[in-house]
């Protein structure tokens, strides 16, 4: 039976540090003052925060509506379903981006109360405009294209096709791993065996551009294969990045290192993290003010959280 808690349990995920690195004021307001904003007795401020913690930008909805038809595609792969031309998975993401750019201007006040069923995009919210600037809508348009073609083309495509030759593990779904009583969440695209090779393979979907980042976020993936299958070396894993805009694709074999470095990146991160909050077996957190603003103007710009920290 789900539980109403006042604070939310401590995990840990690449994003979640990363978003601790960018601003420690969108931290809170990510991982704790938006927590039970969901629910219909919550302050206004949880509220507040959750909602706006819901809101999305036209590349990271454009990003996630990718992800999800390249999931259908491959399950269709799998069960040996029809899979749909080039074409029409192009309409098909025009659809839901459409769909997007409609709730925004038009369903303001559904998203309102129900944040998490509709979207919002941050480009109308803020701009309080019926319009997407046209430099970021024609920008939309050559990376739809590129993306799909790219995917038909891209190795993954090509090996999951041979199906035969592969075992599928599972994709897009939480898993985590537990390191001193913390969750560690990891959400891996695709993950598959090849038979042929004996080897594992990772692979993460990229619709935007190559990151130094990218290598760490497999490795951790790495790291949780190994331990939930108890993978004697880290030699039979593959990882890969498909860069599907540019239509590349870059591949790592990890050492033990690598494990190691991201291992004690975690550690690092943790206690960091710790340092802020009042209560750490409780996961209660310092008061707000106790969380810092950043004062780089270009990442506010970006920020979901401007109407609370500029009011």
């Amino acid at each position: 039976m789900f539980e109403v808690k006042p604070y939310p349990e401590l995990s840990w995920s690449l994003s979640r540090h990363k978003t601790m690195l960018t601003c420690l004021r969108k931290y809170a307001y990510d991982y704790y003052v938006s927590h039970n904003g969901w629910l219909k007795n919550a302050d206004s401020l949880a509220r507040q925060t959750y909602r706006l913690k819901k809101m999305t930008n036209l590349e990271m909805h454009f990003g996630s509506v990718v992800h999800d038809l390249i999931y259908q595609i491959i399950q269709r792969v799998i069960r040996n379903q029809k899979v749909p031309s080039q074409e029409e998975v192009i309409d098909e993401i025009r659809h839901h981006l459409n769909r997007g750019f409609v709730e925004s201007i038009k369903k303001e006040h559904l998203w309102n109360n129900r944040p998490k069923h509709y979207t919002m995009l941050h480009e109308i919210y803020y701009s309080q405009s019926n319009q997407l600037p046209d430099s970021k809508v024609e920008k939309i348009n050559v990376r739809l294209n590129a993306a799909v073609e790219n995917f038909f083309k891209s190795k993954t495509y090509i090996e999951v096709s041979k199906q035969d030759e592969m075992e599928f593990i599972d994709s897009e779904s939480f898993r985590h791993m537990k390191a001193d009583d913390v969750k560690i969440f990891v959400v891996m695209d695709l993950v598959y065996k090849d038979l042929q090779n004996n080897r594992w393979v990772i692979v993460d979907w990229k619709t935007g551009k190559k990151s130094e980042e990218d290598r760490h976020q497999l490795a951790l993936y790495a790291l949780y294969l190994k331990q939930k299958y108890n993978i004697q070396s880290i030699e039979d894993i593959i990882i890969r990045n498909e860069y599907l805009v540019e239509g590349t694709h870059v591949e790592y074999q990890l050492t033990e290192q690598d494990l190691i470095n991201v291992q004690h990146l975690y550690q690092i991160s943790m206690e960091e993290m710790k340092k802020y909050l009042a209560d750490e077996k409780k996961n209660e957190p310092l008061p707000i003010h106790e969380f810092p603003m950043q004062e780089k103007p270009h990442i506010c710009a970006r920020c979901n959280y401007q109407e609370l920290c500029f009011s």
